[in-house]
Order: structure tokens, then sequence, then C-alpha cells
């Protein structure tokens, strides 16, 4: 008699009852897996619904959820570059702009600075100027006023020397004070700038001198002042009075 088949040995085998099957086969599987004794307590047996409950869970690979957008690129590329470089570009782009109007309104503010500058200083050399001949303009009338008491001075002191000895002291020291009563008003006319002009033994200019008398002679040259009758007077180059004087001619 053959023996039995060996149908190895089953307690390493689990049992999988299917709920959703017939009623039928239900009962008898379920008859059959009861027959079948478990391996140990220690086994486990998995279920219908346990593989049900394992599909349920999120599969990890699932394609269908929405794949996560790509960052922008460190290259520019990506959405960032769609932007146009991303904000600090365009901070950078419109602090250049600025930088440039700002520096244009330094240039125009430089040259309107230097122009007024300029400005100011002709204003300031044409009012020292105007001042200046201002001036002299008014000292100029003035000396011209002090000048025939400055030649009436002159002429009471040149008196002096016609006077015989037998005149009094008292004389004397009145025509002293009037002698320095003139040497001060030439010294006041001196510090104005009011300056006599040189006449005798200079060639004659007509420029600053006015012949009133010519006199024909050998002893000077033509042309040459040899008497000076009324002294002149300039300030600067500018002539207040010119001298009269006598010229020598040839004769």
């Amino acid at each position: 008699m053959a023996p039995p088949e060996d149908k190895g040995d089953t307690r390493n085998r689990i049992p999988i009852n299917f709920s959703d099957t017939d009623d039928d086969t239900n009962s008898s599987d379920s008859a059959e897996g009861a027959a079948i004794p478990s391996a140990s307590d220690d086994d486990w047996e998995v279920t219908l619904s346990d593989v049900d409950d394992m599909q349920d869970e999120e599969d990890p690979f699932d394609t269908d959820d929405a794949l996560p957008s790509p960052s922008p690129q460190a290259d520019g590329s990506g959405e960032g570059a769609a932007r146009g470089g991303g904000p600090e570009v365009a901070e950078l782009v419109a602090t250049r702009a600025e930088l440039k109007r700002l520096e244009g309104e330094v240039k125009e503010l430089r040259d309107s600075v230097a122009r007024r500058q300029a400005d100011f200083e002709n204003y300031r050399k044409r009012m020292d100027r105007e001042r200046a001949e201002t001036y002299n303009r008014v000292v100029a009338d003035i000396a011209a006023k002090l000048l025939p008491v400055l030649d009436n001075l002159k002429r009471a002191l040149e008196t002096e020397a016609s006077l015989e000895a037998s005149e009094s002291d008292e004389f004397r020291h009145f025509l002293s004070g009037v002698d320095l009563i003139y040497k001060q008003l030439a010294g006041v006319l001196d510090a104005l700038g009011v300056k006599p002009v040189v006449a005798e033994g200079e060639q004659f200019d007509p420029h600053l001198h006015e012949a009133v008398v010519t006199e024909p002679t050998d002893d000077y040259e033509p042309d040459t002042v040899i008497q000076e009758i009324v002294r002149g007077f300039r300030m600067g180059d500018k002539l207040i009075r010119p001298a009269l004087v006598k010229v020598a001619v040839k004769k």
C-alpha cells in the first residue's frame, strides 16, 4: 500500500478569509480554515479587510497628486525670470535711474552756482570800479573848488619876498600863519591823492600844460616850459586843472 501523500507542514500556512464571497463558500472555507491549526500564538493572519485597509492608505507613488512647481533657477530661468528678474533687479534698476537723475540735478546746480558766482564777481568788480570813480569824481570836484584858495595863499606868501626889512614883526608872524595854512591845505589835498603837475623844465605836453605865454630864446630847447605861472593838479590819470606855463620857442 502506497504511503499517503505528504502534504507538508501546514503550520506555516496563513489562512485568508474572503468576506466578500458567497455565503456558502465562506462557510465552507471557514470550516476548512478552522480545521487548519495555527502555527503558534505569535503567528498573525492577514484578512481581506486588512488588504483593503492597506490599499486605502495613501500611495506615496500616486501620480494623481499635483507635482510641485519648479522653483526659480539661479540663472534667471523660471517664474522669476518671467517677472523681469525679481524685485531685487527691479529695485536695482530704479535705484540706478534715481542716481542718474540726481547726478543730472547736481550737474545743473553746479553750473548754476558757477554762473551765479561769475555774475557776483562781475557785479563786485563793477561796484568797486563805480565806487572808485565816484570817489575820484567827488574828490576832484572838491579839490577844484579849493585850488583857487590855495593859489591865493601862495600869492600872499610871495609878497613876503618883496617886504622891506622895516616891516613889523607882527606882520611877519601873520605871513608865517598864512604859510602854515597853505602847507596844511596842500597836505590835505596830497592825502586825497591830488598831486601837482610837474611843469617847469619839462617838455610841453598839451594834455597837462596850457601855454599862455611864449618866449623866443636860445637858452632852452623849443617847446620847453620855461616858467610855471599857475600850478596844475591831477588825481591819478584825471587832470583836475592844467598848469598855466610860459613856453620857449625858436628865436
